[in-house]
């Protein structure tokens, strides 16, 4: 059973020539990976001392220098640099001799006839694994290599199949998975998308007697619902495409849940609460209203805290609206912005782009610098190189730390807008329940 994944290296030519003339330098993480494929000394234990490395229309101790010659033969040095991808096994059903070859014969099916690849095979893992990294421009015709839904459907069909042939299992209805972080945070049990969707759905199952009255629990937490076809679903007004509740539990039919609601029910229908921090000092009382944007930041910053039960220390008060559960998350990013803000004496937005303004101007005289070594280093003697290139490093281990300076300003504008969208649907849902309350009560005043 092999699952595959493919996704662009974006970059500069720039950026594989001084991996080449230094490949100690420092990159992004992001793509550190990427060079890893070709510096087979640094990961001798997953490639088994490079027995599972295969070279495809390059030779494999040169195949970068060769992809950068195919890059400045077609002027071709912009955009994404490369493409890198993976096929991985379900552990033990396979040797690594088979999941080498597997790997090489899905390489040369998808992209032999044109692009440069490097196949290797790691073994640290409990699963096999096959990584592809192959150029972005090809070297018959300098075509660049366009990934597109077509591409990816056949990416999966060509590997399946392959695998059929060696007698291994395939994923017959394959799903969309989710990012390693949110896998990873599922795994653990906290508050992400669909853990909050659960929750919410067996509360609502539970205290129900009917789809209808399970139905009305969701809407008023906020969801918005569909139990009409087969197929249920459900989703908060921030997400744009509905979650089937098959795909939260398989056993979750529109059948085995009405079989087994209202479990809670016998002294009455359980009603979903919706509550509110109660110890909000008076000083942060308005610093949210609706339809107003503030632009005091790190006063809505605090208030959010509080929002969430993470302020006061020690409080037992957390939050039951969906809309806010799974901002829960987040509390490490919450409380590193906060203590940025507060290091840089950052209260309203405008402290902000003002931080952020001198960051850039900063970060352009730094880039400057670093162009003039890089001309520097192309023509000086042997002895000075080195000498030049360290220097080098020291101005981009400061740009490095600009850049991560520069995101969190950045992150802390979304996050602000972020906090005003939840409030918003929050703040929303309950004027529509308050409104449904008042019209059933003119309703029965009226009988």
């Amino acid at each position: 059973m092999a699952t595959t994944k493919l996704w662009h290296i974006k970059g500069r030519l720039r950026d594989l020539i001084e991996y080449v003339e230094n490949p100690a330098k420092t990159v992004d993480p992001s793509i550190q990976d990427f060079f890893n494929v070709f510096s087979y000394a640094q990961n001798p234990d997953k490639t088994d001392h490079g027995e599972y490395v295969t070279a495809i229309n390059c030779v494999k101790e040169i195949a970068l220098e060769q992809m950068i010659l195919t890059k400045k033969q077609f002027c071709k040095d912009d955009g994404y640099i490369a493409w890198h991808g993976y096929q991985s096994f379900k552990p033990g059903e396979l040797t690594p001799e088979e999941c080498h070859a597997i790997g090489v014969q899905t390489a040369k099916e998808m992209w032999g006839d044109s692009f440069q690849i490097i196949v290797t095979t790691h073994l640290d893992r409990e699963h096999l694994h096959n990584h592809f990294c192959f150029n972005s421009v090809g070297f018959k015709d300098g075509r660049k290599y366009n990934y597109s839904k077509a591409e990816r459907k056949r990416f999966m069909e060509v590997s399946d199949r392959i695998c059929l042939e060696h007698d291994l299992s395939v994923i017959h209805n394959p799903k969309k998975s989710p990012s390693r972080p949110v896998w990873l945070d599922e795994k653990a049990g906290k508050p992400t998308r669909y853990n909050i969707y659960r929750e919410d759905f067996i509360a609502a199952a539970e205290g129900s007697r009917t789809v209808e009255q399970m139905a009305r629990f969701l809407t008023r937490l906020g969801y918005e619902v569909d139990f009409s076809g087969r197929k249920w679903k459900m989703k908060l007004p921030q997400y744009k495409y509905f979650t089937h509740i098959e795909t939260l539990n398989p056993k979750w039919t529109p059948e085995f849940v009405q079989e087994r609601m209202g479990s809670r029910t016998r002294y009455g229908l359980v009603r979903p609460v919706v509550s509110a921090s109660p110890y909000l000092p008076e000083e942060l009382r308005g610093t949210w209203q609706p339809g107003v944007k503030t632009t005091h930041i790190y006063r809505l910053y605090i208030w959010w805290q509080y929002q969430l039960g993470v302020l006061p220390k020690g409080t037992s008060y957390k939050p039951t609206s969906p809309f806010m559960k799974e901002e829960l998350r987040k509390l490490d990013q919450y409380t590193r912005e906060i203590q940025y803000m507060g290091a840089n004496h950052i209260e309203t937005l405008d402290d902000l782009h003002a931080d952020l303004a001198q960051t850039e101007a900063e970060l352009e005289r730094l880039r400057t610098i670093r162009t003039k070594l890089q001309n520097q280093i192309r023509r000086a003697v042997p002895e000075r190189k080195e000498e030049l290139r360290q220097e080098k490093a020291g101005i981009t281990a400061q740009i490095t730390e600009l850049r991560k300076r520069r995101k969190m300003a950045t992150n802390i504008e979304e996050r602000s807008t972020h906090i005003d969208t939840m409030m918003t649907h929050l703040y929303e849902n309950e004027m529509e329940a308050k409104a449904k309350t008042q019209t059933r009560t003119e309703r029965s005043y009226s009988r």
